[in-house]
């Protein structure tokens, strides 16, 4: 159990919706972020299908709001996915690694996947900064692209983060890393 897992628990097992340490908030911040765009993005589509089909007037935004609610959800989400473990493994070699080595291994792999996971962060930076320095915005909104560049390098910043600190928890507190 995590950090932010251990924060929102109770005595009966059910889940706090307040966490009470910083790792909680942490943990919990990120994903309320994507859960509320979600619910905005399901409301959009909900109202843009009616209006479309009711009135033949859709929402002529609703392309832009949705590459940028689904940037939201992705990337907000993925520091805690990665936190816990939560990606899809293919696990059809695990019968052939002892418990020592599929330590090693699962060390190996999150140090491998943090440092790789900085040169897409730095990259998408880049590319952000380059559309502020253009002035470059969205079609309908005129919302600067930048920003949505700029929050998915930062959590792709976050991600390598934790990557990084599951690999030296594997090696430090191996009971502490969630699996």
């Amino acid at each position: 159990m995590s950090e932010g897992e251990k924060a929102t628990a109770t005595a009966g097992g059910q889940r706090r919706i307040i966490p009470r340490s910083f790792w909680g908030w942490a943990e919990a911040l990120p994903n309320w972020l994507a859960a509320l765009a979600l619910f905005v993005l399901m409301t959009m589509t909900f109202f843009d299908v009616i209006l479309r089909s009711a009135l033949s007037n859709p929402i002529e935004s609703a392309t832009e709001l949705t590459r940028i609610f689904m940037a939201i959800i992705v990337f907000a989400s993925l520091p805690s996915v990665t936190w816990r473990g939560g990606h899809i493994v293919v696990d059809l070699m695990d019968p052939f690694f002892t418990r020592r080595a599929a330590r090693l291994r699962d060390t190996l792999i999150d140090l491998i996947c943090g440092l790789a996971l900085l040169w897409p962060a730095w990259r998408v930076w880049e590319l952000a900064e380059r559309a502020r320095s253009y002035g470059d915005t969205t079609e309908y909104l005129h919302f600067p692209k930048f920003i949505t560049g700029w929050f998915i390098a930062a959590f792709c910043l976050v991600t390598a983060g934790v990557f990084l600190a599951r690999g030296v928890m594997r090696v430090v507190a191996p009971s502490k890393v969630p699996s």
